[in-house]
């Protein structure tokens, strides 16, 4: 009995043991889970803001592109057909804060290229600082930091997450479009000075000196290759998209007598001086866009495992826009060149990082408003706003309802700033005057709303005009009373175009994500320039900006 009993507990063990071995087995058979990745890292990340591109130059042009500039960012990656600034003033400086920072001028402090300092009382420019030296030239043009933004960049997170490994080179004609993407941190930051120098310069707050390769680029005759006539890059009778070449809506280079095409003044061709005229032709983009490809190859960017980025502003398209206006066959023929130039860049980024191991974004700092004058003669309500003979129809308002205009401290960018000190010694309510002067300023000519500053302290809005204007309004840096004009109405000359206003054609921009971790497709749904930013630090897996207010757009990341 005994003996039955131990073959059956034996007999069980062993089914036990191979019952065991078999599930055991099987397991192992099973493919195994792989680790997700939580986070993508290019090579390269590459920022590009084109200055006052409005979105419908992408489907006004589209048939005159090639296939390897914007259509390629389109067609191989995600196109943002709804993209908004969701504050005023549209302007260079708050545009490229925006973008990189994640939030607005409420936040990041830069509320416009100037402004009237409440403290220092006097006017002040976004990018400037006495602190620091010119590097490169003789100048005070390199007598700049980012100082005055408050807030980080998604550039500073990376430079932070990465202990300072990832480099950040900024690039742009325009001083601010390369200091305040470049962040705190960035390792340089490179603009052009035109006049009798037309070299790239930068400021002691980045470096010394400049580095070899940027002195080499100085004293080549790359820029100087470009002082020649501007001529159309297609014949100028397929450019149907734009208005007549010979108009009144347009300014002339100097010596011209009409503003026509080929624009070939002794001061363009010269060779010895004059190089600030290079930023009012496609050749200051292409400039740019030389000069970035040195930074490529000289700065190793993009050529290990720890994310670079390159920070790119093409600011010529603004300068031509001032200029000639929205509907100018300059400013078709600057889209048409500067596709070119796009599909040069990308092109050296698959040779030089590798197709699919780097990540691009293109956006604008702002759009811009036909020629007011031009709408009128289209019988679209338009016009001028009288500036100087609205200020001294104010200031005899001020002096007859106050005794005295030294309550009022400044007047400029459609923003007048009180003088608190004195409204308090007179004994007077701060949130009144603000709205008698408010209600006075409404019945001006051309002056849609006007808003104060109490309105914007004591509110929350959440849509329209006044969420705008209160995204833009920074408590301690802007002013007492905003004024809105009507819409199609600027301060500006009768040629040329402008911005800075709410309005949809300041606010209305392209924004494209092409490449690694980058999903393609496109979406109509409404995303904003301070999504850019957070977009961008999660496909890094990085710290958002400190100031971030936009959200990721989920759509559009892989």
């Amino acid at each position: 009995m005994k003996n039955i009993n131990l073959i059956l507990v034996l007999s069980l063990i062993l089914a036990v043991n191979m019952t065991f071995g078999q599930r055991k087995g099987r397991k192992t058979s099973e493919p195994q889970p792989q680790s997700k990745q939580i986070a993508q890292s290019p090579k390269l990340v590459v920022g590009i803001i084109v200055d006052q591109m409005r979105y419908d130059y992408l489907t006004r042009f589209w048939n005159h592109y090639g296939e390897g500039g914007f259509k390629r960012l389109v067609n191989e990656g995600f196109n943002c057909k709804n993209h908004h600034f969701n504050y005023a003033p549209t302007k260079t400086g708050p545009g490229h804060a925006s973008v990189y920072t994640g939030t607005t001028p409420a936040a990041h402090g830069i509320i416009s290229n100037d402004w009237y300092d409440k403290v220092q009382d006097k006017e002040v420019y976004c990018a400037s600082d006495e602190s620091y030296a010119t590097v490169g030239t003789n100048s005070d043009a390199g007598k700049m930091s980012p100082h005055r933004m408050l807030t980080t960049t998604v550039t500073d997170q990376l430079r932070l997450h990465t202990q300072q490994k990832g480099k950040v080179i900024a690039v742009a004609l325009k001083d601010r479009g390369a200091i305040l993407p470049g962040g705190h941190s960035a390792n340089a930051a490179y603009w052009f000075e035109g006049g009798d120098s037309g070299q790239w310069i930068s400021s002691t707050y980045y470096m010394q000196n400049l580095p070899q390769w940027v002195t080499d680029f100085n004293e080549s005759d790359r820029v100087e290759a470009y002082k020649k006539p501007w001529t159309t890059l297609k014949d100028i009778a397929l450019y149907q998209e734009s208005g007549l070449d010979n108009n009144v809506y347009e300014s002339l280079f100097e010596d011209e007598t009409t503003p026509t095409f080929p624009h070939s003044t002794p001061n363009l061709l010269a060779k010895e001086r004059d190089f600030e005229i290079l930023k009012y032709t496609p050749y200051g983009n292409s400039i740019t866009v030389d000069f970035a490809l040195e930074a490529l190859q000289n700065e190793n960017l993009g050529t290990d495992g720890i994310t670079d980025f390159l920070a790119i502003s093409f600011s010529s398209t603004d300068y031509i826009g001032h200029k000639f206006g929205v509907n100018s066959k300059e400013v078709q023929d600057a889209y048409l060149r500067l596709d070119v130039d796009l599909q040069r860049l990308l092109n050296q980024l698959d040779q030089k990082v590798g197709v699919g191991q780097y990540t691009v974004f293109l956006t604008a700092d702002h759009g811009a408003v036909n020629v007011p004058a031009y709408l009128k003669n289209q019988k679209i309500p338009a016009g001028y706003l009288n500036v100087a003979r609205m200020q001294s129809k104010f200031l005899e308002f001020v002096k007859y309802q106050y005794g005295t205009t030294d309550v009022i401290k400044h007047f400029s960018a459609s923003q007048v700033f009180l003088d608190h000190k004195i409204i308090a010694n007179l004994d007077m309510d701060l949130k009144k005057v603000q709205e008698e002067i408010a209600l006075e300023l409404l019945d001006y000519e051309g002056i849609n709303e006007t808003y104060t500053a109490y309105q914007l302290w004591q509110n929350e809005y959440t849509e329209g005009i006044p969420h705008l204007l209160q995204n833009g309004w920074n408590q301690k840096r802007s002013g007492d009373v905003l004024l809105v004009p009507k819409p199609g109405f600027i301060d500006y000359p009768i040629t040329g175009s402008t911005h800075g206003s709410p309005m949809i054609y300041d606010t209305h921009v392209p924004l494209l994500l092409y490449g690694k971790g980058i999903k393609k497709g496109s979406t109509v749904a409404r995303t904003e320039i301070p999504d850019i930013a957070p977009t961008i630090a999660a496909l890094l897996g990085i710290g958002f900006p400190n100031g971030t207010t936009g959200e990721p757009i989920a759509e559009v990341l892989d």
